[in-house]
């Protein structure tokens, strides 16, 4: 066989030198054939063994026509139905190969978002332990991240919330559509409680979320149980936090955590995507163009409720305890709660403002609050005290005259 080596001087020497075949043929001392065999070459000469014969060529014949009747017969009923009695990894082999020819066209289809269309939100539970204040920590099941990635541009946006309540959900969830700066045309959940669930195979969603989106005017789409796929994105995003945020990571406080993840969240969405061959920040643009823009009145989120101020000028939210001026005590007022803060309004009238607090079971107090508390005590305690009834002329008897009336005139016995 000519090697390589010979192939290629041959063709040099016809090529650049122009020699002719014949004396190509005395130079290198092979045949005439042989050279313009390896001029006619469309390639180099390579060895190739020539193949050996299996035990299955004897039996093709018999496989290929059960497969034409049942492409999707196993190789295990396959060797029963031919007497198979060989090992059956080689016989496995032949029919994974065969099978093929048999069974219909099935392409995969290839997911592909529109700008603008959907967005897929999920909550991700991180494995920390996170201090919440006066000596409390929460662990993942009780600190919940919405997570929320477009599926155009991918980009990813995420914020730690107190808890799961609806009430929180939903203050999260506007949150992350503000710093996206539009609303999304589709919404993709799982079976959250605050959001919907299946019955009888179809969503349905809560009177929460259904007066939430009627604000936005988008749609919410809650996923079948059990089909993790329809939110893929979303699922990958979760792992990309537990992978490459957390790591190494040491929070002091949920604001803190917030403020990490969120000078993360700005690096990542400058990061190329494999997927899409650019970042999302190159994407974002066209993706909220397509998107519907936000409201011009705010969709009703947080906390809200209306009480009348008992005695002790405290109102409780999320397990804790807030002081409210005592100066509106007896009378209707309204608790406002965001992520942030808690506010308590008396018609109109900001009566308390606090910074909400993340642990359970605390009472927090404005010292102004309890000062005028004091005040007040101090007063209405003066008032009972100045308050006596008038001063009464009262007979003064004689002691004789109770003598006399216990029969005692005669003396003392």
């Amino acid at each position: 066989m000519l090697s390589v080596e010979d192939w290629a001087e041959i063709r040099r020497l016809h090529r650049a030198e122009g020699m002719a075949i014949k004396s190509i043929a005395r130079v290198l001392g092979v045949s005439r054939n042989t050279v313009r065999a390896a001029l006619a070459a469309e390639g180099p000469p390579a060895y190739r063994r020539r193949p050996a014969g299996s035990a299955v060529d004897e039996v093709e014949p018999q496989v290929r026509e059960l497969l034409r009747a049942f492409p999707t017969m196993p190789a295990t009923v396959i060797a029963e139905r031919i007497g198979w009695t060989r090992g059956i990894t080689v016989l496995k082999e032949r029919v994974a190969e065969l099978r093929p020819a048999y069974l219909p066209p099935d392409p995969a289809s290839r997911t592909s978002y529109a700008a603008g269309e959907l967005v897929q939100c999920d909550f991700w539970f991180p494995d920390i332990e996170l201090p919440v204040g006066f000596g409390q920590t929460r662990t993942a099941k009780q600190l919940p991240v919405l997570t929320m990635v477009s599926g155009y541009s991918r980009w990813l946006s995420a914020r730690l919330i107190p808890s799961r309540a609806a009430e929180d959900l939903f203050a999260g969830w506007w949150a992350l559509l503000q710093g996206l700066g539009a609303v999304p045309r589709l919404l993709v959940w799982d079976g959250e409680g605050a959001i919907g669930r299946h019955r009888g195979g179809e969503p349905e969603l809560t009177g929460e979320c259904q007066a939430f989106r009627g604000t936005l005017g988008t749609r919410v789409y809650v996923c079948k149980p059990a089909d993790p796929e329809a939110k893929g994105l979303v699922e990958r995003a979760n792992g990309y936090l537990e992978t490459s945020f957390l790591p190494g990571r040491e929070f002091t406080s949920p604001a803190d955590f917030n403020t990490q993840l969120g000078g993360w969240l700005a690096r990542v969405n400058q990061r190329t995507r494999r997927a899409l061959g650019c970042a999302p920040a190159e994407r974002i643009a066209a993706d909220r163009a397509g998107m519907l823009t936000l409201p011009p009145v705010a969709p009703a989120t947080g906390w809200r409720a209306w009480t009348r101020l008992a005695r002790d000028h405290y109102i409780r939210l999320d397990s804790n305890d807030y002081s409210v001026h005592p100066a509106v005590i007896g009378r209707r007022i309204e608790v406002l709660a965001d992520l942030d803060r808690v506010r308590v309004l008396c018609e109109g009238r900001l009566v308390a403002d606090h910074v909400r607090a993340w642990a359970r079971h605390q009472t927090i107090a404005d010292p102004e609050h309890l000062a005028a508390a004091k005040l007040l005590r101090r007063e209405r305690s003066g008032r009972l005290h100045s308050v006596h009834e008038p001063d009464l002329e009262v007979e003064t008897r004689p002691l004789s005259a109770y003598d006399a009336a216990l029969g005692l005139d005669g003396g003392v016995a």
